[in-house]
C-alpha cells in the first residue's frame, strides 16, 4: 500500500477526496484506504475469543458485543470507512537504567493519542463538511466497537499477524489505525489478501509470559500490556517475573518482529522528544491522587491510574532486585492500598531472596 495512493480521480470519487487526502498527509496520516462498510468477518472469531475467556477483565467487549457485528453498530447510515495510519516511535530500544522502566513506545510522547487523533480526523470532517454539507460522518480511534484490523486489512493497508497486530511492508506495526466513517459510497482499494509472516515465529516465541494460544490468538490475561494497562488488582505472582522492567506496555512481540527492522533504521529522534521514553519508578511512589492527576491527567498513564502504576513499579523493582529502592518500597509496604502494599512487599522479598543459578 503506497502512501494515500487512493485514486481520487476515479469518475465515482467526490470532489473533496483529493482535499482530505493533502490535508491527511499534512497532518502526519501516511496511509489511507478505503473499504465499504460491511458485516464484520471476524464477529464470530471475536465472540469465540470472548467465551474463551480470552478477553479477560475487559468486559467492554461482551457489553457491545453485538454493535460489533456491522460498522451500522457505531454510525448509523455509514457506507464507507477510511481507514488511516499514524506511526509512532520506532527507535531501537536500549538498555533500561536501574531503577527506570521501560514503556511501551506508543506511549513515549507523554500524550493520549486518543486525543491527537481525534483532533485530526475533526479537521478532515471540515474539509469534507465544506465541500458536502450533507455529508455524515464519525471519526473513531480504538475506543468505538470496530474490528479496526480487519478495516485495515480490508482497506489495503496490510494483514495481521501472528502477534495479532497489522503488519505493512513500509511501517511494521509501529502505527496507530483510526477510522472516519461516512455515509456516502467512495471508490474503494483493494484488500490485501495476502500474508508475509511466512515460518517465522518470533513474536510467539518471544513473549515473556507465553500469552500467544496460537498463531493470531492472545490470552490477554496473560500479556504484558493488557496487565500493566488494563488490569485492576493483584496481578499473579507467576506472570510477575515475565513483566521484566516494563512498567506500562510492553512492545517485545514488535520488537522481534523482522517487519519492524527496516522502520527501526529511520533517523532517530533524540530521547527529549520523548517524555515517557522510560520512568523514574522511586517517583511514581513521592505521588498522591492530587499529584498524579496533575503530572498524568493528560497521558496514557491515566488509564492505569496511581494504583496501577505504583503495584508496576513495584514489580518491575522487584525483578531488578533494586536494592537502593528498599526504604521506599518498605514505606510503600505500608500503604493503606492493600494492592500497592502487597506488590511492594513482594518487591522486598524478591530483592532479599539470594540469587538462583
Amino acid at each position: 500500500m503506497t502512501v494515500l495512493e487512493t485514486d481520487s480521480s476515479h469518475e465515482d470519487a467526490p470532489t473533496w477526496l483529493a482535499s482530505v487526502k493533502a490535508q491527511a498527509t499534512e497532518l502526519g496520516l501516511v496511509n489511507l484506504g478505503i473499504t465499504p462498510a460491511v458485516q464484520a468477518t471476524g464477529f464470530a472469531p471475536l465472540t469465540e475469543w470472548i467465551e474463551s475467556g480470552y478477553a479477560a477483565s475487559m468486559d467492554y467487549f461482551a457489553n457491545r458485543l453485538d454493535a460489533y457485528r456491522h460498522p451500522q453498530g457505531v454510525m448509523p447510515g455509514v457506507q464507507s470507512i477510511m481507514v488511516f495510519a499514524w506511526p509512532y516511535p520506532t527507535n531501537a530500544s536500549q538498555e533500561t537504567a536501574p531503577g527506570n522502566g521501560k514503556v511501551a513506545r506508543y506511549a513515549w510522547s507523554g500524550v493520549d493519542y486518543h486525543d491527537s487523533i481525534h483532533r485530526m480526523l475533526k479537521t478532515l470532517a471540515r474539509t469534507m463538511k465544506q465541500s458536502a454539507p450533507e455529508l455524515r460522518s464519525r471519526g473513531c480511534v480504538d475506543t468505538a466497537p470496530l474490528l479496526e484490523r480487519e478495516l485495515g486489512q480490508a482497506a489495503g493497508l496490510g494483514w495481521t499477524g501472528k502477534n495479532t497486530l497489522l503488519l505493512n511492508r513500509n511501517l511494521g506495526s509501529y502505527f496507530f489505525l483510526c477510522c472516519l466513517m461516512v455515509d456516502c459510497e467512495l471508490p474503494y482499494d483493494d484488500a490485501f489478501e495476502s500474508s508475509h509472516c511466512g515460518t517465522c515465529t518470533a513474536c510467539l516465541d518471544h513473549c515473556p509470559t507465553d500469552a500467544f494460544v496460537e498463531p493470531g490468538l492472545m490470552d490477554a490475561g496473560k500479556c504484558i500490556s493488557y496487565l500493566t494497562i488494563e488490569h485492576r488488582g493483584s496481578i499473579d505472582h507467576d506472570l510477575r517475573p515475565g513483566i521484566g522492567n516494563w512498567v506500562f506496555g510492553c512492545d517485545v512481540c514488535q520488537e522481534v518482529c523482522p517487519w519492524n527492522r527496516k522502520p527501526a533504521k529511520q533517523p532517530r529522534q533524540s530521547r527529549q522528544h520523548y517524555p515517557l521514553h522510560e520512568l523514574d519508578l522511586l517517583g511514581l511512589f513521592s505521588l498522591d491522587e492530587d499529584s498524579f492527576r496533575a503530572k498524568y491527567r493528560k497521558s496514557p498513564f491515566w488509564r492505569t491510574r496511581l494504583q496501577g502504576m505504583q503495584r508496576n513499579a513495584a514489580i518491575v523493582l522487584g525483578n531488578q532486585k533494586a536494592k537502593h529502592a528498599l526504604p521506599v518500597l518498605t514505606q510503600a509496604a505500608k500503604s493503606d492500598d492493600a494492592v500497592v502494599a502487597e506488590a511492594c512487599q513482594w518487591a522486598i522479598n524478591q530483592i532479599n531472596s539470594p540469587p538462583t543459578d
